[in-house]
């Protein structure tokens, strides 16, 4: 199992350098991973920070975490702007970057803008424009939804195929769409800072994601949740969780308070 810190970029933590400061931290403590919100939270009140703005100012203060979202509603971008932007930043951060990619769970972000929240069927297709373009070949595409008329896509991302495109979601729909791709994301706290999803949970549902692979080869199982220093979290590592995703939130204490579970390390897997 590997492990990396989820950070709610809302409110007090919505201000950039405190991000930088956490993933400082997290790379010089061990943590293989930093992943942020990806919300336009301010459309309901609540300052938020451009995610891709603040990760590739995190690039440029480490060297080895890997960086992404957890999770980016695909639906609100361009799918060609979504490519090119992650390639870009896979290209900045030396190939470390992850694509989280979900439906989007609140609505006011889309009808707060005159749009309404999509089905499963626009961000199927939204990845595809997406996975063609970072391909490197020229993309004819002609969608329900999109059209690419004779486009290749430069500079391409330093990931080949393509950057990981992580799943997020654990309805039904989202689990089959997981299979298809890299990895899946799922929360497993509430907040509370409570874990919510037990092991054989967690286990039943991976199942179900890899009954629709033909192999668990090369795919991720990311599981946000919340741990004390020094806890054990192998029952979820049996389950079938690969990375462990240490959830960091307002709701859970001071931004001292986040640094200080930060530099604690990870939990163990064993």
């Amino acid at each position: 199992m590997r492990y990396g810190i989820d950070i709610a970029i809302l409110g007090e933590l919505a201000e950039p350098s405190r991000l930088v400061r956490l993933a400082r931290e997290a790379e010089a403590a061990g943590w293989d991973a930093v992943m942020v919100w990806d919300h336009l939270a301010f459309a309901w009140g609540t300052p938020s920070a451009d995610p891709w703005v603040v990760l590739a100012a995190a690039a440029r203060e480490t060297s080895c975490v890997r960086l992404g979202t957890a999770v980016t509603a695909v639906a609100r971008h361009r799918p060609e702007t979504l490519a090119h932007t992650v390639a870009t930043f896979d290209r900045l951060s030396d190939g470390r970057a992850i694509l989280g990619a979900g439906l989007g769970g609140v609505t006011a972000e889309f009808t707060a803008f005159g749009s309404s929240r999509p089905g499963g069927n626009v961000l199927d297709e939204a990845l595809e424009v997406i996975s063609s373009l970072w391909s490197g070949a020229e993309v004819h595409h002609r969608g329900a939804h999109y059209t690419v008329d004779g486009v290749r896509l430069s500079p391409l991302p330093l990931q080949r195929p393509r950057v990981p495109v992580w799943v997020g979601g654990s309805a039904p729909g989202a689990l089959r769409r997981a299979a298809r791709w890299d990895g899946w994301i799922v929360g497993g706290d509430d907040q509370e800072c409570r874990m919510t999803l037990s092991p054989d949970s967690l286990a039943v549902q991976v199942g179900e994601v890899l009954r629709h692979r033909p192999s668990a080869a090369g795919f991720d199982v990311a599981l946000i949740g919340v741990s004390e220093p020094g806890s054990s979290v192998r029952d979820y590592a049996d389950a079938g969780a690969t990375w462990w995703l240490e959830h960091l939130h307002g709701y859970r204490g001071s931004m001292e308070q986040l640094v200080e579970r930060v530099k604690a390390g990870p939990p163990r897997a064993d």
